[in-house]
């Protein structure tokens, strides 16, 4: 079915032209929806057009509605406040709208979301160490960057999902080094811990040793940064990343037996927040891989080198200062890695975009890397876009990994389940299900609640998340939703049972109700919010579309009788309806990576 809104451009620029005897562009016609506390569907702002009328805006609003209602049939009225004509579009049209979905099944995914102009793509997210467990921060990483693919795809582009794992450097030698002198030959069997937990262990009571040998030679006569640098078992941990990078094989074994439990408690956590990549890689493979590219770029003169030896770029020109590329002893940094890193995906899948979804702490970073590919001469340059998201903390503050309390994922995704348990069983939402129903809804519950409160927010703003206001079954959260969409499950079920008929064409003739007609315009504006979402990189956007479409519903439900309706025409209206918006909230749902229970 075609858009209304490319029909009423053509017919206001026709309109201007029979009015005004002027011709304009498609431009200088501004629509948009109409705001809730005023009657109408579509919004024409008059402002742009009174140049061509050369009268003011109320004159020149109503002439355009007199116009529209009786030359275009799906105006059946309008009004005026200021320089906005408010349109009122035929319900004819809404109920047309609705059985095409209904019978086509077009809010289930396909054409009806695609872009016009669709690119391959690599998301780059999660990207963790192997020296500790998941913690929140990477909660809205993974879920912020598993829903961007999804609703990139949605829309028509082919997706690449990539992890850069990050398994090599001191931090990983002091988990091992605490692990080798303290751990007595532990594994994840042995202690029947969780193997990421395990190494995350290490990573803790490395820092507690090195803490209480720092304050040991402070009080010997060191200043605090003297022993900072001298304190014993960090000189070991340097010792050790030294042995490394030269490739002893007694250090290599261990760091290959510690990084696959961390790997395998990765794969568990992963598979438990429902993500997922096409694509591992691993900083111990890659690290070195952008230094001959640099290297290559210092003969052209295109970056210099210091005294020391080090390789700079110069970025004073962007407003930047001086980068370093390459360290004294001709070690790769960060940025040397995701230049060589960036430059294999570009030449290997020839993308069109590559998004990394960092933090903000990070900003500073990807900005200079833009630069200095384009200082390089890479034509993919202005192509790499940093997915730049704010901060997540709980109500208690700040997480701290390397003092032991860092908010483990694993703990979180346990909590949220006892929590969805708690309210649960408090509100009677899991009478009369089996046992392993219950573990299964509550399950959803819980980490539908944890993705629906981290991804409601705008990508961009620092957020405070809040495990018991995330679970509530009322306002903007994701039990709300999900409990609105079993709702509508088990309507249909009971009209199953019923063994109900439902005619569509029988509804044609029923004059919509207003709650309806919102509801269907709801389910209209659907595929332009994923394309929005798809636009902004903003999962928050098709997020709180589903809770209004949730909320609208659940008032629509109120207001209106479905199988109690005795009229069997408006009873197959309403059906029809409640049938798309299920469709529509499990469709946005689960392009959040999140899933709807079909019971609750």
């Amino acid at each position: 079915m075609e858009k209304i809104e490319s029909n009423l451009v053509a017919s206001v620029i026709k309109a201007v032209g029979s009015l005004y005897n002027k011709s304009i562009e498609p431009n200088f016609v501004q629509i948009q929806k109409t705001r809730k506390d005023f009657k109408g569907d579509i919004t024409i702002v008059v402002f742009p057009l009174l140049k061509f009328s050369g009268k003011g805006p109320e004159q020149t609003a109503n002439d355009l509605g007199n116009y529209l209602v009786q030359h275009f049939e799906l105006v059946e009225g309008f009004n005026v406040i200021k320089g906005f004509l408010n349109i009122e579009i035929s319900k004819q049209y809404w109920f047309s709208f609705l059985e095409d979905i209904y019978l086509t099944k077009g809010l289930e995914g396909g054409q009806l979301f695609h872009t016009s102009s669709p690119k391959k793509i690599m998301v780059e997210y999660s990207s963790p160490n192997t020296n500790k467990p998941l913690h929140l921060g990477h909660i809205r990483n993974n879920l912020l960057g598993y829903a961007v693919a999804n609703i990139l795809k949605a829309t028509g582009n082919e997706v690449l999902k990539v992890n850069l794992i990050n398994d090599r450097g001191i931090h990983i030698c002091k988990s091992m080094l605490a692990w080798q002198k303290f751990g007595n030959g532990a594994t994840p069997e042995s202690t029947g811990i969780k193997g990421d937990h395990l190494v995350g262990d290490y990573y803790v009571r490395f820092d507690q040793e090195y803490k209480a040998q720092t304050k040991e030679l402070m009080s010997q006569g060191m200043t605090e940064e003297e022993a900072k640098k001298q304190a014993p078992i960090l000189l070991e941990a340097q010792e050790m990343l030294r042995k490394w990078e030269a490739g002893e094989e007694e250090v290599l074994s261990v760091w290959r037996m510690m990084n696959q439990w961390v790997y395998n408690g990765f794969d568990e956590t992963y598979k438990r927040l429902g993500v997922d990549f096409d694509r591992l890689y691993y900083e111990s493979q890659t690290y070195l891989l952008g230094k001959q590219i640099v290297l290559d770029a210092l003969t052209k003169g295109l970056l210099y080198k210091k005294e020391d030896g080090s390789v700079w770029a110069d970025l004073t020109e962007k407003g930047l200062d001086h980068k370093v590329l390459l360290r004294s002893d001709g070690t790769s940094v960060y940025m040397t890695q995701d230049i060589g890193t960036a430059h294999q995906r570009f030449e290997q899948y020839h993308i069109d975009s590559h998004i990394y979804v960092v933090g903000n702490e990070q900003n500073y970073h990807f900005q200079a890397l833009a630069i200095v590919l384009g200082k390089m001469g890479f034509d993919w340059a202005d192509k790499i876009f940093h997915l730049s998201y704010g901060m997540v903390e709980l109500p208690e503050g700040k997480m701290k990994s390397r003092e032991g309390t860092v908010v483990d994922a694993d703990d979180l995704m346990d909590e949220m389940i006892s929590t969805a348990r708690q309210m649960s069983e408090e509100l009677g939402k899991l009478e009369g299900l089996s046992a392993e129903d219950i573990n299964k809804t509550l399950n959803i519950i819980g980490l539908g609640a944890l993705k629906y409160f981290i991804l409601k927010v705008d990508p961009k703003k620092n957020m405070v998340f809040d495990p018991k206001e995330s679970i509530d079954f009322n306002g903007n959260t994701g039990p709300f939703i999900q409990y609105t969409y079993a709702r509508i499950k088990s309507i249909l079920r009971k009209a199953a049972d019923a063994q109900i008929v439902f005619d569509l064409k029988q509804a044609s003739a029923v004059n919509m109700g207003d709650k309806e007609k919102e509801l269907v315009k709801l389910l209209y504006d659907f595929p332009m919010v994923v394309q929005e979402a798809a636009k902004e990189f903003s999962p928050a956007i098709i997020a709180n579309y589903c809770y209004d479409l949730a909320k609208e519903y659940n008032q629509f439900y109120h207001d209106c009788p479905i199988l109690k309706e005795a009229d069997i025409a408006v009873k197959s209206l309403r059906f029809a309806l409640s049938q798309q918006v299920s469709q529509a909230i499990g469709y946005g749902m689960k392009l959040l990576g999140i899933d709807v229970p079909e019971r609750m």
